[in-house]
């Protein structure tokens, strides 16, 4: 299946996300956001630096929340962004809003 990328984080759906995401060998960082939240722009960047940099130990996706509301109420996900990080096809840690690209791996160090 063929995914967009944009500066290194691939965006996922309802149909791509089991494929994608639960099934990866990679631990997988999903962000799930929406095209009006600002915080949601600020963290993009910070996204696809580790997306390039950690890419051989980590996935980062992106997921549009109002396209793809059944992901989105499946895993609880009330405000944006949330950032959520899978292994093994399993939710591990989750954290919400942007951060710094230093911050959120040292909040993903010892989940990945």
């Amino acid at each position: 299946m063929s995914l967009t990328h944009t500066g290194g984080v691939a965006t996922v759906t309802d149909a791509t996300f089991a494929e994608e995401v639960l099934a990866a060998e990679l631990p997988v960082l999903v962000k799930f956001t929406a095209s009006w939240c600002p915080p949601c722009r600020m963290i993009a960047p910070v996204l696809a630096e580790i997306a390039q940099e950690e890419g051989h130990r980590l996935k980062v996706v992106s997921l549009d929340v109002d396209e793809n509301p059944s992901t989105t109420t499946a895993y609880g996900v009330l405000s944006m962004p949330t950032l959520m990080l899978f292994r093994a096809g399993e939710p591990v840690r989750s954290l919400v809003g942007a951060r710094s690209k230093r911050r959120l791996l040292e909040e993903l160090a010892d989940a990945i």
